[in-house]
């Protein structure tokens, strides 16, 4: 059942259930956990409650090798009324029967389902997130929409779609609890907590995400930041130099200037890098085959891009899947001796 408590004064009381993950996103989880910490801090109140929670019990391990000691397996949770559910790395892999069950059982009886980082994953595959939209942090964008293409992923900081709330991780975390304390107790609790966090601005939701541009910030150059823009639309079929400076009104060599001056490469040069990178988003992020990836990508022959991969990242596209495969940080636990 749905748990929001009623105390002596007529507040309520939200009871949140953290449902950590290995390899959790600690940032994500402080982001979202601190800001609850506060409202009840101000406000004099305990307008929140929550509980870590973990499939079975016991501790779980960080992304960056912290260790959290949670309070309840799945099986002996409280009565909460939301559960967001908080992964990081792999959590695009991340498959367990006896969770999904618990979540879909969870969420027929009223409770609020949440997303941080890539648990947009977990909530999709645990069939919580048709009918709904939702975001996930930008670098797992491209997989999750070739592994989930009826849910609309919005891109966006985070999306509140009725009782389904979704971040892109980081920071947005805390955005997006401002955004849903704000809703229940109001703007200047909100704008309180903010102030307490140094969290100069409460982003809207709606903000999208920054793709990795790797252009200097001070430089925010509009025709660059648009050029690039349109090949990141345009990475299954490719458009050549003369269209996309056509399509930007721009002259090809204006355009090859630009990047020379600011990227220190070719317009070519940087549009092939955008390639690559997506090929390899959804070479780690799903299960489409080489072929399936080199196509989404924009290349005919497989065997050419499969020279271009190797060329661009010094190891052939079945090497490198199955070595991402092998998260680095569990071998690097599994070398200190903490497994």
């Amino acid at each position: 059942m749905k748990c929001i408590e009623q105390q002596s004064d007529g507040s309520k009381v939200d009871t949140i259930g953290f449902l950590l993950v290995p390899d959790f996103s600690m940032i994500a989880f402080t982001a979202a956990v601190e800001p609850l910490r506060l409202a009840n801090h101000i406000s004099g109140k305990e307008l929140y409650r929550w509980v870590l929670l973990s499939p079975t019990g016991g501790v779980e391990r960080a992304s960056n090798g912290i260790r959290i000691c949670v309070d309840h397996a799945i099986a002996d949770a409280p009565q909460l009324s939301t559960v967001m559910v908080c992964s990081g790395i792999g959590g695009h892999w991340y498959e367990d029967r006896a969770v999904f069950s618990w979540m879909r059982r969870s969420a027929a009886q009223g409770i609020a389902f949440g997303a941080l980082c890539t648990a947009s994953h977990i909530l999709a595959r645990a069939g919580l997130m048709n009918g709904y939209r939702c975001t996930i942090h930008w670098e797992n964008m491209a997989g999750f929409a070739e592994t989930f293409p009826e849910i609309e992923a919005t891109g966006e900081l985070f999306t509140i779609d009725r009782n389904r709330f979704t971040c892109a991780g980081g920071t947005a975390a805390t955005d997006m609890m401002l955004h849903l304390i704000a809703a229940r107790h109001g703007e200047k609790l909100a704008m309180d907590i903010a102030e307490q966090l140094l969290h100069t601005k409460i982003r809207a939701g709606s903000i999208r995400q920054q793709e990795e541009l790797h252009v200097n910030p001070v430089l925010d150059h509009e025709d660059l930041n648009a050029a690039v823009a349109v090949m990141q639309a345009n990475i299954e079929e490719p458009l050549d130099l003369l269209t996309l400076a056509a399509e930007l009104g721009q002259s090809r060599r204006n355009l090859e200037r630009l990047f020379r001056k600011y990227m220190n490469c070719s317009p070519a040069k940087y549009y092939l890098g955008l390639r690559m990178k997506r090929a390899r988003q959804l070479l780690c992020q799903t299960r489409m085959s080489v072929m399936e990836v080199s196509i989404s990508c924009g290349f005919i022959s497989a065997t050419h891009f499969s020279k271009c991969y190797r060329d661009h990242f010094g190891i052939a596209p079945r090497s490198d899947r199955q070595s991402q495969r092998h998260s680095p940080l569990a071998a690097a636990h599994e070398f200190a001796g903490l497994t």
